[in-house]
């Protein structure tokens, strides 16, 4: 199963994996169409951007009815374990070199905790239970399936990731307008306000600090899936199984079976962005 897990996230991985050649994409797959795919994430001067940066094929469409990624966060492994939802989000910062910044306006964050009525404005919580009401919820860019960043990006340096269902981002083509941040209904994007760089505390040399004037968010991990890893948020809770990530197009995923078993509820799904992030709570 584990093995069978790997191959999946590796293919899944490649056209959302953030600054490998192709040649090396090959090589990690040898998929002919991953391949092809691949050799197609080029920018427009035929460069591939450098290691953490989204590769640019800016179609905003929805993925194929191949793999749509998505998430399941089932919050009652994680009532009462504030230091798992803090684990989790320690491993994504390290993971993607987010900086420790106090300020509340300045911050970046791409997973987070907040507190439920935060995190679900649109669900009432008048005689929801009581650890519902009062605990912290984990929170990341939803990866819509409709994302209204998409398209109001003018640049197209957000984007759908065809074979995955991935919202992207390529930082080359990001002009800093915030847009994406003003279409956003999650609060899910940070603006670098100055240079990150001095405020990482430890830097991870594999994957791309960003500049000054530029939005970033969560990848759902395109880098580490492409190497057949499971997102970093993830694999930090392994031990409670609190995060399932996989396909939700696949019947016979993990996810899908705990979707088709269990009630879920999304954050504000009336919106019609169609998350791909569910809880169970």
């Amino acid at each position: 199963m584990d093995k069978q897990r790997r191959k999946f996230l590796k293919i899944a991985g490649a056209t959302a994996l953030a600054g490998i050649s192709a040649p090396v994409v090959v090589k990690l797959t040898s998929s002919p169409v991953l391949a092809s795919s691949a050799t197609e994430k080029t920018d427009a001067h035929g460069a591939a951007p450098a290691q953490g940066h989204s590769a640019a094929g800016h179609e905003a469409e929805a993925a194929p009815q191949g793999v749509r990624l998505g998430m399941l966060i089932d919050m009652r492994k994680l009532y009462g374990h504030p230091e798992l939802l803090d684990k989790a989000t320690a491993a994504c910062n390290k993971a993607h070199n987010i900086p420790e910044i106090d300020s509340k306006k300045s911050e970046i964050k791409w997973i987070w905790k907040t507190p439920f009525a935060n995190a679900f404005i649109d669900q009432a919580t008048y005689h929801s239970s009581k650890i519902t009401r009062e605990s912290d919820f984990l929170v990341l860019c939803n990866h819509c399936d409709a994302p209204p960043c998409v398209r109001v990006c003018p640049t197209k340096a957000t984007y759908i990731e065809k074979n995955t269902g991935i919202v992207a981002m390529d930082y080359h083509r990001c002009i800093g307008c915030r847009f994406c941040m003003m279409g956003c209904p999650y609060g899910a994007r940070s603006f670098n306000w100055f240079d990150p760089r001095p405020h990482i505390k430890e830097l991870n040399p594999d994957f791309a600090t960003r500049m000054r004037g530029v939005v970033e968010k969560c990848n759902f991990c395109g880098e580490r899936l492409a190497l057949g890893k499971e997102p970093a948020c993830v694999e930090a809770v392994k031990e409670v199984g609190a995060i399932v990530f996989g396909d939700l197009n696949d019947p016979n995923s993990e996810i899908r079976q705990l979707l088709d078993q269990e009630h879920t509820i999304q954050r504000q799904a009336a919106l019609g962005t169609k998350p791909s992030v569910f809880y169970i709570v």
